[in-house]
């Protein structure tokens, strides 16, 4: 459920012993994860940060999650370039993950950490989708970012959904919990550190998250910064299950994660913006230190709570650790109408995060009639199946009788390559590979002079 409320009221005494009402308008509500998604963004692991070996650890973790999200949503995989694009194919052919809901964008990443640096969706108040673009500054110039800053802009531009330029505030996804309904959770140390926002007081950041999020409580934990490369996330610790319930760790876990005792009372008293409070479910940490699948010992423990909901499934983050099977039994209580899945993080977390990290929600188009699919129910053009194809591949479409049609395809750099005059009707095209070099290309349907519908097919010899 989403914040209905349109305006709120922040008020503040002055050292004169006025009273001042600031008027802070919610222009923009984020939906809770929970809520119906179009699909799921990942940036793929490549080796120009980590070096040779990063890629081959990691993949399989990013694989796995692939899989079990393709069923149920579609899944946008980011690619860096067009030779890891290949590879990428490759890895998921090889896995046997079908490819039919799974679509390629070509951008420079500098890392896989789309929950902190990509997309953030929104509903604006007429229910028509927005892009969030906050400033991303590498965790607070921890790291490389200047590639993955820009995501947001390239996906707006390739996607057609509208981006605000947030870019004076830096906010990691991660970095923030919210329930859906105006009630939010994160740590100074990741948010209003001098790292991140240096010229931005605290009232300033509330208002902001007021304005294109629709958050109107805020319970601010101080966290730790520097205890890791995040400053304490907060979705390493605390999440919300749902609008009515916290999924967090007992008195003793958060401890071992370095939060202090008052802190810990804050998160498991907590109310929702009507003081009522939620339902806590705590997960324990794993029994042991997190060992690597190539036999690092880390040193220390993982957490579950860092997990994503999906439309059929909950991705859970597992450590082959003895306490794998009890914190998916947990999770899975909270879900009864959604599979539990585990994922193996075990490389990834030497790199600093777990599923949630990796992952970023795009909500469900609420003004369209169909998913993806023009509005006109009686224009229709279907993905070429297979996709991506070596040999032949079929297009499929359905537009009225009597109607101009055109088929065009496109290269990347946007030259026509192909034009067909196909009849109107339902009608089924098959294309070979063998004039089509190997990469990303873009089918147009256009009725009667006008283009209706696109889609991307892959060419992989």
């Amino acid at each position: 459920m989403r914040q209905n409320s349109l305006k709120i009221f922040l008020l503040s005494i002055i050292m004169t012993g006025c009273l001042t009402i600031h008027a802070q308008t919610i222009q923009y509500t984020m939906p809770e994860e929970t809520e119906e998604h179009e699909g799921t963004w990942i940036q793929w692991p490549h080796n120009y940060l980590y070096g040779p070996w990063y890629k081959d650890d990691v993949t399989p973790t990013f694989v796995s999650m692939t899989n079990a999200l393709q069923a149920g949503e579609n899944v946008h995989i980011i690619a860096y370039d067009s030779t890891e694009l290949s590879d990428i194919v490759m890895a998921l052919t090889n896995a046997n993950v079908p490819l039919t809901n799974i679509d390629f964008f070509i951008y420079p990443t500098d890392d896989v950490w789309s929950r902190d640096n990509g997309p953030v969706f929104v509903y604006d108040q007429n229910n028509n989708l927005a892009i969030l673009d906050w400033g991303f500054n590498g965790w607070g110039f921890d790291t490389p970012y200047s590639k993955c800053d820009v995501i947001p802009q390239s996906v707006s531009t390739d996607i057609g959904i509208p981006r605000i330029d947030l870019n004076a505030m830096v906010l990691e996804g991660g970095a923030l919990e919210h329930d859906g309904n105006g009630t939010m959770f994160a740590t100074r140390s990741s948010v209003t550190h001098s790292s991140r926002n240096p010229s931005l007081t605290e009232a300033q950041i509330e208002d902001t998250l007021t304005t294109y999020m629709g958050i109107t409580k805020f319970i601010w934990l101080d966290g730790i910064y520097g205890q890791d490369i995040t400053d304490q996330h907060i979705d390493g610790f605390v999440k919300f299950a749902n609008d009515s319930t916290i999924i967090t760790m007992d008195s003793t876990d958060l401890a071992y994660w370095y939060v202090n005792p008052a802190e810990i009372d804050t998160i498991h008293n907590a109310t929702n913006t009507n003081n009522d409070p939620y339902i806590v479910v705590t997960v324990p940490l794993t029994q042991n230190n997190v060992v690597t699948t190539y036999g690092t010992n880390l040193g220390y423990k993982g957490s579950y709570v860092n997990y994503y909901i999906a439309n059929d499934v909950v991705l859970v983050p597992t450590y082959n650790d003895p306490n794998d099977a009890t914190a998916l039994s947990i999770i899975q209580g909270i879900y009864p109408n959604r599979i539990v899945v585990g994922i193996d993080v075990r490389n990834l977390y030497e790199y600093g995060g777990m599923i949630h990290c990796i992952t970023q929600q795009q909500p469900v188009d609420l003004m369209a009639t169909g998913d993806i699919e023009p509005s006109n129910s009686s224009l229709l053009l279907n993905q070429n199946n297979p996709n991506p194809f070596d040999g032949f591949t079929t297009i499929t479409f359905s537009v009225e009788p009597n109607s101009h049609v055109r088929l065009d395809i496109y290269n990347l750099l946007g030259q026509n390559i192909m034009t067909l005059t196909p009849n109107a009707g339902h009608q089924k095209i098959v294309f070979s590979a063998a004039d089509f070099e190997n990469g990303i290309y873009l089918y147009t349907l256009a009725v009667d002079g006008q283009v209706v519908d696109s889609k991307k097919m892959i060419v992989n010899k």
